[in-house]
């Protein structure tokens, strides 16, 4: 054996005795939900040993992660989408209650039913009214949001009037920003001169602004192994 399978080996050991002892002194109950604890205790740790490097450990924790999601997300898109939404509304399954008359519904099924033509060879091309209505559909969706979201609120602050105070002082770093970012993004003139200083101006509220948003996800990971380190220390070895 190697001292990986040694070192790997040593550590299902002792995370054996650890829920022992926490069996024996009452901090797990000996029940489904202790099970419960152990089991989520194990993967978690199997997922942090990909820190030392890649093992079998991992891998059985992570394929045991996507098949339970992909199961998840398979049995919601079933109970609510394909069986509540088209075999329950269309033949009146659900008693008095259900909408029977739904008949529009057939367009999306038939739809979504064009979707699978995709595993086929000779039918594979009627997917492609599917794809292109449904990315048709999104884009109409969407393209307004963003412009609301993004383009109208960033220029919203740009035309309200500046004034001696902090409030003043955001709406100008904001102008300064806008401006100078859109001039570093105007390629037809050459940048130099003004327009060189400018786009420089640019290059340092696109570093600040990619920098936040790094910082930000950031946080929201460790937010999250927080949230583990948290459930191993509580609700696990119960030292919390």
């Amino acid at each position: 054996m190697t001292r990986d399978r040694y070192v790997f080996l040593g550590l299902v050991l002792l995370f054996a005795a650890v829920n022992g002892v926490l069996l024996a002194n009452g901090v797990l109950a000996a029940d489904w939900e202790g099970l419960g604890v152990i089991v989520a205790a194990g993967l978690t740790l199997a997922l942090y040993s990909f820190l030392y490097k890649d093992n079998p450990l991992f891998k059985v924790a992570e394929n045991i992660f996507v098949g339970v999601a992909t199961a998840y997300i398979f049995s919601q898109n079933w109970y609510q989408t394909i069986y509540g939404e088209v075999f329950v509304r269309l033949s009146a399954l659900g008693g008095e209650d259900s909408a029977s008359g739904d008949w529009w519904l057939l367009a999306p099924t038939v739809l979504g039913l064009l979707m699978l033509t995709r595993f086929s060879r000779r039918f594979g091309w009627l997917s492609r009214f599917s794809f292109a209505f449904f990315v048709g559909l999104g884009a109409g969706l969407t393209i307004p949001r963003t412009i609301s979201s993004f383009i109208l609120a960033q220029i919203e602050p740009m035309l309200q009037p500046l004034s001696w105070s902090v409030e003043g002082f955001n709406l100008l770093v904001i102008l300064v920003g806008v401006v100078a970012v859109l001039v570093y993004f105007f390629f037809s003139v050459e940048h130099t001169g003004v327009v060189g200083k400018v786009s420089r101006v640019g290059i340092w509220f696109l570093m600040i602004s990619f920098g936040a948003s790094f910082g930000y996800t950031i946080m929201a990971r460790l937010s999250l192994l927080i949230g583990r380190v948290t459930f191993l220390l509580d609700d696990w070895l119960g030292i919390m």
